[in-house]
């Protein structure tokens, strides 16, 4: 299989489109569809994660993408919800339909579609597919990784500057490896930028993803009203749709939240608590996804693990806010540290 270490830039601002679109519904499929599915004469298609559509982060990202594709290409698309409690097998079958109708590339959002993934890809040789946060083996298959990490390290160097107490909170929506990265980026970024000074407080909502660690804001919220009466006034969250709860504690005890993957200051559904948003880490999921679908159209299909970083701008900190840069000294600090990781200086811990 082809092995691609990094993609050409994309554009960062995909996964900040504006996410009016976000409201409506997927746009309607065919089922009577091509057949085999080897036409691939439909365009994009994308199965999303825990959480679905509307959770202003993740899957939104995603579907921003998509958007973009759809109007580049003037193709057919379509986005499929994920049902409670399904097992791979159900991932696996809505894989299987996506490429039955015709649709190519055709993208699990997230890592729970890994196991379906690379079944379904076999049986479709013809078609490209394409997961989001995992790493599936397939020479039609393209794993869309990114580095959390960098994003993550950036928006700690963000709460080290904005404290006012010397105590931040991180709140991840499942304890596994993915979100550990998120996890020890922050705690990293804190603690190099505060010399130690800065206390980081942790808490995972779910041991799994069937738990509802990312589709629960009543558990993100008691969460961070944990962390805030330990006296936190910043709180990162990479939750999902959770991670709307800790937004909404954070605004009510009138303290910082950090939030994810998309500029979440710019989501409607957030707006109530827009001034105390103070950035998100960005990961340019939407950029992934239209970059997939373009090399499909552009009859050069993406295959290997495809990795998204700073440097790629693939992941970054947005700067939204006004009151970004009125904090003293964060601006230039955050800038310093993404030269840093972007020239090796810096090495940022994954765990």
């Amino acid at each position: 299989m082809r092995r691609i270490s990094k993609l050409t830039r994309v554009a960062v601002g995909v996964a900040s489109l504006a996410l009016a679109a976000t409201a409506c519904g997927g746009t309607s499929s065919d089922n009577g569809g091509s057949g085999g599915g080897d036409k691939g004469d439909k365009g994009l298609a994308i199965a999303y994660d825990i959480g679905g559509k509307g959770d202003q982060s993740f899957n939104d990202a995603a579907f921003a993408g998509l958007e973009k594709a759809k109007k580049e290409f003037g193709y057919q698309t379509d986005d499929v919800e994920p049902t409670e409690g399904e097992t791979d097998a159900d991932k696996e079958q809505r894989l299987a339909s996506l490429a039955r109708q015709g649709y190519n590339p055709v993208i699990g959002v997230g890592f729970a579609y890994g196991p379906a993934m690379k079944a379904v890809a076999q049986k479709y040789p013809q078609v490209t597919f394409g997961i989001v946060d995992s790493v599936v083996e397939g020479k039609n298959v393209a794993s869309l990784v990114f580095a959390e990490e960098q994003a993550s390290y950036l928006a700690g160097v963000a709460a080290a500057k904005a404290t006012k107490t010397n105590t931040v909170g991180f709140v991840g929506g499942v304890d596994i490896p993915l979100i550990h990265k998120f996890e020890a980026g922050y705690k990293q970024g804190v603690q190099d930028t505060s010399g130690g000074k800065v206390k980081v407080i942790s808490q995972y909502l779910t041991q799994t993803a069937e738990e509802g660690g990312f589709s629960s804001p009543d558990k993100g919220k008691a969460a961070a009203e944990g962390q805030i009466e330990k006296k936190a006034d910043v709180v990162y969250q990479a939750a999902g749709l959770s991670g709307q709860g800790v937004i909404e504690a954070a605004a009510k005890a009138k303290v910082w939240a950090i939030g994810v993957d998309s500029d979440q200051y710019k989501q409607a559904a957030l707006s109530a608590y827009k001034d105390y948003i103070l950035t998100s880490a960005l990961k340019d999921v939407g950029g992934a996804v239209y970059a997939l679908a373009k090399s499909v159209h552009d009859g050069k299909p993406l295959t290997g693990t495809q990795t998204f970083d700073l440097k790629e701008g693939g992941v970054g900190l947005s700067e939204s806010n006004p009151e970004y840069a009125k904090i003293p000294g964060l601006a230039d600090a955050v800038n310093k540290a993404k030269e840093g990781i972007i020239d090796g200086s810096i090495k940022v811990k994954t765990e």
